[in-house]
């Protein structure tokens, strides 16, 4: 086995991460995922086959605690060679990490700054990175950016509708998901060259959730904008807001930042709406009422959105469903495709009920995919071309 990376993707509860071996087809050793921080952690790896190589959990613990075990069972896996360089998605790169870059102690004092504008993700990412200092300090740490995709946009397509001294510190549309939407793009070039230089929205519906328009694979707009609040409804996430209601909750019910932070990011979304769960699988199976329109409005939201891109890319040539929902629920797609139809997207059933591949029938003018992200593999690629 030759030398190694080994790539983070935290959450506000969790470390997702892969272990890849590097070589010419960059192979996935290992994957799997630190859960339940805050509550039960808990360890899970998995080979390349899928089947479960180590597991551990923990009453309680920090993310040093956590990462030191994942640290040194990573190093245990390479047999001897050299684990070389540890890379980071961070979700927040601001006006100034658009490209990878090494974490040094200057950058991730920067990127710290930018913790307002990504409060569920952006101290997750710099806990994990500064505890992969402190147990590795020799180890090189890479930070690939999900906003810095987005840096294509024009600047009419990032500009708020503001005073400009506002614009100036960096209130601005920034867009993310940007890791996800550069393996669609390059994925697509694969799997449909042709259409991949058109005209595509990339649909990366999870718990969080947004719309890229792509024109020949570069962005130029995104749903979401100064923070990843913005635009499609979410798990727990409201998306776009009349920028009156703050005001109105502010004024009517006494509510302060971290009030209006709490509501707008943790019990809004599909959970507030229907007000059984934020996940998308116990709604579908639910007889609740609310359950239901929860799921409408979800998509109401995205079919909306999607109309906007259209008019922003001047038209349609295909649609992309990628992420955790958007990979695995027919039903979710099934709505979307109902709902977008009026822009020639016409869906094939039978098609639709598989996993990965053409969803639309052979003579749709608009054409749709179903197409698995891999945010991981693109920060290794990343990472290696930082370290090399």
């Amino acid at each position: 086995m030759t030398d190694a990376v080994l790539v983070f993707n935290p959450g506000s509860s969790s470390i997702k991460f892969a272990l890849f071996e590097i070589s010419p087809e960059l192979r996935r050793i290992a994957s799997g995922a630190i859960e339940g921080i805050g509550t039960a952690p808990h360890f899970l790896a998995r080979d390349s086959t899928k089947a479960v190589v180590a597991e551990q959990r923990w009453p309680d613990g920090t993310h040093e605690d956590f990462l030191a075990t994942l640290l040194h069972w990573a190093e245990d896996q390479l047999g001897g060679h050299r684990l070389v360089a540890a890379g980071h998605r961070i979700v927040h790169g601001g006006a100034q990490f658009i490209q990878p870059v090494r974490l040094d102690e200057a950058a991730i004092d920067a990127l710290e700054k930018l913790s307002p504008l990504a409060p569920l993700h952006q101290p997750h990412n710099i806990s994990v990175i500064r505890a992969v200092a402190k147990l590795r300090p020799d180890l090189a740490q890479i930070g690939c950016f999900d906003t810095a995709f987005h840096a294509t946009m024009s600047a009419t397509t990032r500009r708020f509708a503001l005073p400009r001294a506002f614009e100036e510190e960096g209130v601005r549309r920034y867009g993310f998901h940007g890791l996800s939407y550069e393996y669609i793009a390059g994925r697509l070039r694969e799997v449909a060259p042709r259409e991949a230089g058109g005209r595509i929205i990339a649909a990366h519906l999870g718990n969080g959730a947004s719309l890229c328009a792509l024109q020949n694979g570069r962005s130029v707009d995104t749903t979401m904008g100064f923070t990843a609040l913005d635009g499609l409804m979410m798990g727990t996430r409201c998306g776009a807001l009349d920028p009156g209601v703050p005001l109105y909750l502010m004024r009517r019910h006494g509510m302060d930042a971290a009030a209006l932070e709490d509501l707008f990011y943790n019990r809004s979304g599909l959970l507030g709406v229907s007000g059984v769960s934020a996940d998308m699988r116990a709604l579908s199976a639910s007889a609740e009422p609310r359950a239901r329109e929860a799921i409408d409005l979800f998509v109401f939201r995205i079919a909306r959105e999607i109309g906007a891109l259209a008019a922003s890319l001047g038209g349609l040539d295909g649609l992309v469903f990628t992420a955790g929902i958007g990979e695995n629920s027919p039903e979710i797609r099934r709505l979307v495709c109902a709902r977008t139809a009026w822009l020639g997207l016409t869906l094939d059933e039978t098609a639709n009920r598989s996993a990965e591949g053409r969803i639309s029938t052979a003579d749709s003018r608009v054409a749709a995919w179903v197409i698995p992200t891999d945010e991981e593999i693109i920060i290794a690629r990343r990472t290696i071309a930082v370290t090399a």
